[in-house]
């Protein structure tokens, strides 16, 4: 008599590998960190200096959840540098990070809506990225005019807006994939 071996059973250790431990590695990753980077000035002065500021907009169990409390934050352009109404700041960036800083998604800022960016889809092509953001911050470090710089830097961070985590690089691809309410 000879046993055979049915397709519905699996090896405990199959199981663990493929299905528990990747499952383990990313609820270690949350919670997830949605928060602008921006460009903050004084309200009533249109010729001072500007300053870049990151402000964290909240903490979320999802990229779902992420993407919609940063969408909803932007559209009502409700966000503020601490609680000094004499600064405006100008959201440019949305990011969503993980726990470990890994970027999980990234977009540009336009018209109060978030252009979200397709990640990389190679390391050949994230290294392309790097190599490009790099050339731009060491031209925005070379710059004599402080608009210029800014603006340089800005170009080197959209690029780097592409270049999400290894680890979430799928899962925000579906989320790019789905079609999301007006």
């Amino acid at each position: 008599m000879s046993l055979h071996r049915s397709s519905g059973f699996r090896p405990i250790g199959e199981i663990l590998a493929r299905q528990v431990l990747p499952g383990l590695r990313s609820a270690l990753r949350y919670p997830l960190r949605v928060s602008c980077l921006g460009t903050v000035r004084f309200v009533d002065d249109h010729d001072a200096d500007e300053f870049d500021r990151t402000v964290v907009l909240g903490e979320c169990t999802s990229p779902q959840d992420a993407m919609t409390i940063a969408a909803q934050r932007v559209s009502r352009d409700d966000i503020r540098v601490g609680e000094d109404d004499t600064l405006r700041f100008e959201a440019r960036i949305a990011a969503i990070h993980d726990s470990t800083y890994g970027l999980v998604l990234a977009g540009e800022i336009r018209a109060r809506a978030i252009v979200w960016q397709q990640p990389v889809t190679s390391d050949a092509q994230a290294r392309r990225i790097v190599s490009e953001a790099s050339r731009l911050r060491g031209s925005a470090s070379a710059a004599c005019n402080a608009r210029l710089a800014r603006n340089l830097r800005y170009r080197a961070s959209l690029l780097e807006t592409r270049l999400v985590d290894r680890g979430w690089r799928e899962t925000a691809a579906e989320l790019l994939s789905l079609p999301r309410a007006a």
